[in-house]
């Protein structure tokens, strides 16, 4: 998704400032950034840096501090406002899949259902079952199940609902590679298919690099820069989201009338405007 679309497409998602402390530390600082219409947003960035936080407060298992979370214009989280998880159209993958041990695999992606009439449960079961791909298993028990086949169990759960959203808290980080390779590419073409927008958290370069129409780089609580791929490398914000993207190396320079000098030579300005 390249960031013209971005700015015309339907805002599914918007973070306005958002800041959330659990006592002496600020896990998400005037957090600010928006998520359109079958988007895939993938949130990088290193452990501890605030981005599972990101997750809770836009599902509804925390409140937010300041700042307001809103769903296409309705305020899901603000002043005096929280939505319960159950009424925000958002759904959550968990790192672990968290399946119930004691329902079948139909069982389990029917789940969200409850309130819908049994033929239509059904209905539903059986398209996410295709979708995924796992209508052969559907009687049996997630310990019967592989590690790739538990996610694309959680994955058919959480689009059940037909969420506005899902949100995925590195969901493949516990599988070998060769298996999470393919399963990411599985879920991102899942997700392409049914037109529906996800957040990714994840702390590897390369994974978000692979799956992210754009990414939101966090560190130590705060946004440093959302943008594509590509302008991520092009043009980085901060030292930080150079450092972190991708490999980089510094040099110490001097700023010139038209350019740069350094111990390497001197880098010069296509044109002749003053830096």
């Amino acid at each position: 998704m390249t960031e013209s679309v971005d700015r015309v497409a339907e805002k599914v998602i918007s973070l306005v400032g958002v800041t959330k402390r659990y006592g002496d530390v600020t896990a998400a600082h005037d957090v600010t950034f928006d998520v359109y219409a079958e988007e895939f947003l993938v949130l990088l960035g290193p452990s501890g840096c605030g981005k599972s936080t990101l997750l809770r407060l836009l599902c509804g298992l925390d409140s937010v501090d300041a700042g307001r979370i809103e769903r296409n214009g309705t305020v899901l989280s603000g002043e005096s406002v929280c939505v319960p998880p159950e009424a925000r159209g958002i759904s959550l993958v968990f790192q672990d899949n968290a399946l119930f041990p004691h329902m079948t695999v139909r069982n389990n992606v029917a789940f969200g259902l409850a309130n819908q009439p049994k033929e239509a449960i059904a209905e539903r079961v059986a398209e996410m079952l295709d979708l995924v791909r796992l209508r052969d298993v559907a009687t049996r028990y997630p310990h019967e199940l592989s590690g790739g086949q538990q996610q694309r169990v959680a994955l058919a759960r959480a689009l059940a609902p037909k969420p506005s959203i899902v949100l995925l808290d590195e969901p493949f980080s516990d599988l070998d590679r060769s298996l999470r390779i393919g399963l990411r590419e599985e879920v991102r073409a899942v997700l392409r298919s049914t037109g529906t927008a996800a957040i990714l958290v994840t702390h590897d370069q390369e994974e978000a690099l692979a799956l992210g129409d754009r990414i939101a780089v966090q560190n130590d609580g705060r946004i440093e820069q959302v943008a594509t791929p590509e302008a991520l490398f092009g043009n980085p914000a901060s030292r930080f989201v150079a450092e972190f993207v991708g490999a980089t190396d510094f040099l110490v320079g001097e700023i010139a009338s038209n350019g740069i000098l350094t111990e390497i030579g001197a880098l010069q300005q296509e044109t002749d405007a003053p830096i």
